[in-house]
């Protein structure tokens, strides 16, 4: 318990650019290269398609199939750039890593409905991530767009285009990377602002301060992003008096819903790590 209260105590901003630091620099390797935050939050599928035959020359990134308006997050810290220009690439961001590393967001979304409308401008809002300028500073996992069909996708499924420059050369594979990277549960939160989540699941095991569910689906707070078939397992602390220990112990296999205490946007707190979340409220379903 004193463990929980000291992590909700410190500063935001202090935590925020430590897990920064740690995603930016930590295990670079020869390519200079750092472990990354998975691009997209939420249901995505890929293959290593990498260097596949296009009708313009070899594929230079990785299709990220995903539900339109997913939200595309920063892979490390850095500096963005719109690129609004290009007929094949759509609505589209450049991320300048502070490894050195070049990122590119390719067919962003330019619709202003589920549908294939294309009434949207690329723009922050439709594009890109609410109030986003071109040039700003971005923390890792921080929202920069909205996975789309824009561009030479248009009709064809949603999908985010991701490619990797290292040192800001040409394009390799960025397979190896996304497999490595931490998933996040959502998207970070505003500076400043700590996030809630509603899961619902089966309970895979359960002791006398502590529970394990298979999450299905998640709701967050305040980004009220919806997640489902997420299929991940999540350890959650339980505080004494939230549910009695004998009523805890006995929810094995059951399905539940779970509501968090706030937590601040820390690495593991937002990727769902062992005991990084706190149950407010377990109730059946």
């Amino acid at each position: 318990m004193t463990y929980r209260t000291a992590r909700r105590g410190a500063p935001l901003l202090l935590l925020l650019a430590a897990a920064a630091t740690v995603v930016a620099t930590a295990g670079a390797g020869g390519t200079g290269v750092p472990p990354l935050i998975f691009p997209v939050v939420g249901q995505v599928s890929y293959t290593d398609d990498f260097g596949d035959a296009r009708g313009n020359g070899g594929h230079q990134g990785n299709d990220l199939m995903a539900p339109k308006r997913s939200i595309a997050v920063a892979v490390e810290p850095g500096t963005v750039k719109y690129w609004t220009t290009s007929a094949r690439a759509g609505c589209m961001l450049y991320l300048y890593g502070d490894s050195g590393t070049t990122y590119i967001y390719i067919h962003l979304n330019n619709d202003l409905t589920l549908a294939n409308d294309n009434g949207g401008k690329c723009i922050a809002g439709v594009s890109y991530a609410p109030g986003l300028k071109s040039g700003d500073r971005v923390a890792a996992g921080q929202p920069v767009g909205f996975v789309g069909d824009s561009g030479d996708a248009n009709g064809i499924a949603s999908h985010l285009h991701f490619e990797v420059h290292p040192r800001g050369g040409a394009a390799t594979s960025p397979f190896p990377y996304l497999k490595r990277a931490k998933r996040l549960l959502v998207a970070a939160p505003p500076a400043g602002r700590a996030f809630t989540l509603k899961l619902e699941g089966t309970v895979v095991t359960a002791g006398q301060t502590e529970v394990d569910v298979k999450v299905d689906t998640l709701q967050a707070w305040p980004s009220h992003v919806k997640v489902t078939k997420l299929g991940k397992t999540i350890t959650l602390d339980v505080p004494v008096g939230t549910v009695s220990s004998m009523a805890l112990t006995s929810l094995t296999g059951l399905k539940v819903a779970v509501w968090t205490l706030p937590a601040l946007p820390t690495l593991d707190a937002l990727t769902g790590a062992a005991y990084a979340l706190s149950a407010q409220k377990i109730q059946l379903r």
